[in-house]
């Protein structure tokens, strides 16, 4: 196994239709203002952004985003990231129960010198610290959304 690759998966439910939940999710932009550890989120060109993420750990990563895939019908969001974090995101949202299901998957290797060195000792605090991440972000995507 390489010790710098990372798969992540969340499934978020979430008290909103999914035609809402895509509307939020589709504006990275935006993303800085319902989640905390989305530091900054720059639109850099019409498909591409520049995201910074610090969560529990005191190091933040920058990473460029391009967006691969917007298919609303879908209900799919994609996009390839490249610096800190190489590789990709991607967002499905689909109807499930009373509102809808978030999924979020994502497929990463560090670049950053530093990540690689602690890869193999610090893979732990690292899940747990995109654990952390993504829970804080659910909780601020049900407040975004009962604010729209």
């Amino acid at each position: 196994m390489d010790p710098y690759h990372y798969r992540f998966h969340s499934l978020w439910p979430l008290p909103a239709p999914p035609a809402a939940v895509y509307a939020v999710l589709e504006r990275a932009e935006d993303y800085p203002r319902w989640w905390p550890q989305v530091r900054s989120a720059t639109r850099l060109a019409e498909h591409t952004g520049l995201i910074v993420i610090r969560s529990a750990l005191p190091l933040a990563l920058t990473s460029t985003l391009r967006q691969t895939r917007r298919d609303p019908a879908a209900g799919v969001l994609e996009a390839t990231l490249s610096g800190d974090l190489q590789g990709w995101a991607r967002w499905t949202v689909t109807a499930g129960g009373p509102g809808t299901l978030a999924r979020y998957d994502q497929e990463v290797c560090v670049g950053r010198p530093l990540l690689r060195r602690l890869a193999v000792p610090g893979r732990p605090l690292f899940r747990l610290n995109h654990r952390l991440m993504m829970r804080a972000g659910r909780r601020g995507l049900l407040r975004r959304l009962r604010a729209v």
